[in-house]
């Protein structure tokens, strides 16, 4: 046994070496082709508050968890996890929010560029292929690191209709489902897996996001000012124009209520 532990001690120990070898820069290859800092990324990725996206029959909702560091903050007039880039377009963020801002409005300018230029709105995919190509520009060249963030887009465009994107900081990107990113992703999305079904009504898909986004919280009940929800569908008014709504506090209370995550009432409220 005492053998065992200490191979197992002396294989950490050059893995840690290793690491410390390779990892003061991104343009820096280890011996086993990985690069630390971009990994080292999305370790800070893993830190930050969850989002969930879910694709379903009407459009896209997004999910996203609000972190509360203090009761004496000042609560934030606008969201911090889900952001409009245009019209038709709109964001959830998990990861560092200042890293995110700088890609948010290189994102807002080059949409607003993209239809100025052609007269029509961006596609989805494209803008996010010139984020995602920013991204990695990050990644191969010295005296940077990389961005600290993971996306999910949500879009539309008459090319695909309704689409969800996710991508990390290495660059990556790919389209899906449904999917998760931050805190707990790996649960979610075992439980995204198992529930998701083709054809969901948008009121089935708030349900979902609001239910996965309870078990990366660890969480049997969820308030009102940790949840931040935003659809983006069709107007029924007019179909040919996209809207992204955020939930406010009523339409929320009554999701949790749906799913039966909203805390119980105190005893004097009730009555």
């Amino acid at each position: 046994e005492r053998d065992e532990e200490e191979g197992a001690c002396g294989e950490w120990r050059e893995s840690l070496e290793m690491s410390r070898r390779y990892d003061s820069r991104t343009t820096i290859f280890s011996p086993e082709g990985r690069l630390y800092q971009v990994e080292y990324a999305m370790e800070a990725i893993g830190q930050a508050g969850s989002c969930v996206g879910v694709f379903c029959e009407e459009g896209v909702v997004l999910a996203a968890e609000k972190k509360v560091t203090s009761k004496l903050l000042e609560p934030s007039k606008t969201s911090e996890k889900v952001y409009v880039i245009d019209k038709h377009i709109v964001c959830a963020v998990a990861g560092i929010t200042a890293d995110a801002n700088i890609l948010i409005n290189q994102a807002r300018l080059s949409a607003q560029r993209y239809r100025l230029a052609y007269q029509e709105p961006v596609p989805v995919e494209y803008l996010l292929q010139l984020i995602c190509d920013t991204k990695q520009g990050y990644t191969q060249f010295g005296g940077l690191r990389p961005f600290g963030v993971s996306f999910l887009f949500a879009g539309w465009d008459r090319h695909y209709g309704f689409q969800l994107y996710q991508s990390d900081p290495s660059g990556n990107y790919g389209g899906w489902k449904a999917t998760a990113i931050g805190a707990n992703s790996n649960a979610a999305q075992s439980i995204l897996k198992s529930d998701y079904k083709d054809g969901l009504l948008l009121s089935d898909a708030l349900q979902l996001a609001t239910k996965v986004l309870s078990k990366t919280m660890d969480s049997t009940t969820l308030a009102v000012d940790k949840l931040d929800l935003t659809t983006l569908i069709k107007s029924k008014s007019d179909p040919s124009m996209i809207v992204a709504h955020s939930l406010n506090e009523e339409e929320l209370e009554a999701v949790l209520q749906e799913t039966g995550l909203a805390k119980p009432k105190p005893a004097d409220e009730a009555s």
